[in-house]
């Protein structure tokens, strides 16, 4: 288990790398299938059209919608899209898989503007990341 902050040019990017016990392809259905997505993205996706430049409508508990689009989709490889949050600006999201021997290894990098919520934003992806490991589980 790797967690990293680090300047990314004028932005931040925090890294995190996870060792899988699935193959890419299971662990795939987990990130980009929304019934699995749902189970460990800290929002909801209500609706996906999973192509380059395809939307992401995501929901949070109040109901609040944050629209995402779908800047990279290489099957079972690499996921990336860009969140559009009016008080936080753009977010860079990218997923990439790589199989190993005992199953993959995923490597999560989240890009943003402002450092001044990272140490909050880690907890929670670390959180969510647990949870990706227990959503795969249930992926058939």
């Amino acid at each position: 288990m790797t967690d990293a902050l680090s300047p990314a040019g004028d932005r931040w990017q925090l890294r995190f790398e996870r060792r899988l016990a699935h193959p890419p392809e299971k662990v795939w259905r987990a990130i980009t299938e929304a019934q699995h997505l749902n189970r460990w993205y800290p929002f909801t996706a209500a609706a996906i059209d999973l192509r380059v430049g395809g939307r992401i409508l995501f929901r949070d508990e109040e109901g609040t919608e944050l629209h995402a689009e779908i800047t990279e989709l290489v099957p079972p490889k690499a996921f990336a899209f860009t969140e559009h949050d009016e008080e936080t600006g753009v977010h860079e999201l990218r997923l990439e898989l790589e199989p190993d021997a005992e199953g993959c290894r995923l490597i999560f990098t989240h890009t943003f503007a402002d450092d001044t919520w990272a140490a909050q934003t880690e907890t929670g992806w670390q959180h969510c990341l647990d949870a990706l490991t227990r959503a795969v589980e249930q992926v058939g």
